[in-house]
């Protein structure tokens, strides 16, 4: 401004309105002892940051403020470089209205504790279609190994599922549990991270077992969690109204949507066994049986075309 306009140094430091004395300040801080203290220190601790180095130096009798050890150390350039941990990326895949049981069982763990305060952790498995719950299965901790034999009790008395829903939890991402899933041929689909309401159907499991179970019970130690939870289970999948199941319990229509499946395979397997055989005009044409899937209608009517025998209305 000075050199543009040729003002005076008072005259530019008022359109500033800057003291005098501050544009005219000249610092006599001296960083240097400082820097050399720090950069010795960071030789010998490579691995330790400024708030270490900080301790470092109040034990070696130099009281310096910690703000000002944090500048010199940035200007003299000693920050750790922090490995960044390294992510696998999902993607989102939205909830999918499933039409029968086994097509998608949802995984997921909830949390709590006993008397004494040790905490227990519960897994649970929901089916998505019947909303029955497979499993509550309570334990300090759990590994990927014991959650791969809960699943195997289940399929044993229900079959496998086409789909299993779950978070990015480490019993749920180790090899052992991939392996576990490529060879019972199960899709794994993992939530993105941060986002549980791509896992609605355990969330809202959750909330009613929190609500009408683990918020209103005392767990005096871990058998008694077990049976208290088991007990809660039961009363759940036999006797609570579902409102989303048209206020059935989710057994009442497992074994109705158990029993509707079983009449339309009986269906399909009536129709599709072999047609009774209608003579032909001619005694010389092999009867041949129909293969067709045409059920157009129930009368049967038999000519000659080619040699083969078709089903009309």
């Amino acid at each position: 401004m000075r050199a543009e306009y040729a003002f005076s140094e008072r005259r530019a430091c008022g359109l500033m309105t800057m003291a005098v004395s501050s544009y005219r300040y000249e610092t006599t801080r001296n960083d240097e002892p400082l820097r050399t203290r720090l950069v010795k220190l960071a030789r010998e601790k490579p691995r330790f940051g400024y708030r270490r180095l900080h301790v470092l130096l109040g034990r070696s009798g130099e009281h310096v403020n910690h703000k000002r050890v944090h500048r010199v150390y940035r200007a003299a350039g000693l920050m750790i470089r922090r490995k960044k941990r390294k992510h696998c990326v999902r993607e989102g895949r939205p909830l999918v209205v499933r039409t029968s049981a086994n097509q998608e069982w949802a995984l997921d763990f909830v949390h709590d504790a006993v008397e004494c305060g040790r905490a227990i952790r519960v897994l649970s498995v929901v089916d998505a279609y019947t909303r029955e719950c497979l499993a509550l299965e309570v334990d300090t901790s759990f590994a990927s190994r014991r959650v791969a034999r809960v699943l195997d009790a289940i399929v044993a008395g229900r079959g496998r599922p086409l789909v299993i829903r779950c978070d990015n939890g480490p019993e749920l991402t180790s090899r052992h549990f991939l392996a576990w899933c490529v060879e019972r041929q199960i899709e794994l689909v993992h939530i993105q991270p941060g986002k549980p309401t791509q896992n609605a159907r355990v969330e809202s499991f959750h909330g009613r077992l929190r609500e009408e179970c683990l918020t209103v019970s005392w767990f005096q130690n871990l058998f008694d969690a077990r049976r208290k939870i088991a007990a809660w289970r039961k009363e759940y999948n036999e006797e609570r109204p579902h409102s989303s199941l048209g206020y059935q319990t989710p057994k009442e229509f497992a074994a109705q949507a158990g029993s509707f499946y079983r009449a339309e395979l009986g269906q399909e397997a009536s129709n599709a066994g072999p047609l009774p055989q209608t003579p032909c005009g001619s005694p010389k044409l092999d009867r041949v049986p129909i293969e067709s899937n045409f059920r157009i209608g129930k009368a049967l009517i038999g000519f000659e075309n080619q040699g083969f025998v078709a089903e009309i209305n």
